[in-house]
């Protein structure tokens, strides 16, 4: 990318232009390539859908460079192109536009899937494959005790992976709606109450906590808000031992 862009024609054009570039230096610790990141965070800001030439010339960007982070971004969900085309000149047809997913948590939900199908997912039989190794050198005439070791260790890292893949597939299921909710009632939550939580995920067996939760999902937002209620009420409080 070049490091001179086009004649700045307003401070919020200089604002924008910023943000990209600023956008695009932290784009790799996403896994997304600085130039997409920076394509992504100038249509992030920009009032309407813009044509690649106008991209590329607010940005500095050569028409290869250009063309390819708009293509990446549509590819990882960062943009959609627009209803109809667009002019950016005097001459010359009508060209793509392009704009941002403008729903944040929706473009968020996007990148976590492409990256757990980009990171975890080929990662999972590579560990499996070398897991299945070292058991089979492990067992049987000959057995090798460093295998024995080694397969251990490949079991638990094969057991902590398809955890966090599994509770990433989770996440990324979610409605962006319903995930923005999420979050929002995390933000509110008091440090004592997160402490709690914690102290009691903590305390109860993987089957309690498993049983808690299925027990709330069948249950409908009526019978969940009466579920609350009851639970706030003093005389239940006291006998069931909130404190």
């Amino acid at each position: 990318m070049s490091s001179t862009f086009a004649a700045a024609t307003s401070a919020a054009e200089e604002l924008r232009r910023s943000f990209a570039v600023a956008w695009g230096e932290i784009g790799a610790a996403w896994g997304v390539a600085p130039s997409t990141a920076t394509v992504q965070g100038y249509l992030l800001v920009s009032n309407g859908p813009l044509s690649e030439p106008e991209v590329r010339r607010a940005l500095g960007m050569s028409h290869r460079a250009a063309s390819l982070a708009l293509t990446q971004c549509e590819e990882w969900g960062l943009i959609r192109r627009a209803d109809a085309p667009r002019r950016s000149g005097q001459r010359g047809p009508a060209a793509t536009a392009w704009r941002a997913v403008g729903d944040h948590w929706e473009w968020f939900r996007r990148v976590a899937a492409a990256r757990k199908e980009r990171e975890t997912d080929p990662v999972i039989p590579v560990i499996a494959r070398c897991a299945a190794q070292a058991r089979s050198g492990a067992t049987g005439d000959g057995a090798d005790p460093e295998l024995a070791q080694l397969s251990v260790r490949f079991g638990e890292l094969l057991e902590f992976v398809r955890r966090f893949d599994r509770g990433v597939e989770i996440f990324v299921k979610g409605d962006a709606r319903a995930i923005e909710r999420l979050f929002a009632t995390l933000d509110r939550l008091e440090p004592a109450t997160v402490d709690g939580l914690w102290a009691l995920v903590g305390e109860l067996s993987a089957d309690d906590l498993l049983r808690a939760l299925d027990a709330l999902a069948r249950l409908p937002p009526s019978a969940a808000r009466r579920l609350i209620g009851l639970a706030d009420q003093p005389v239940l409080q006291k006998l069931i031992g909130i404190r």
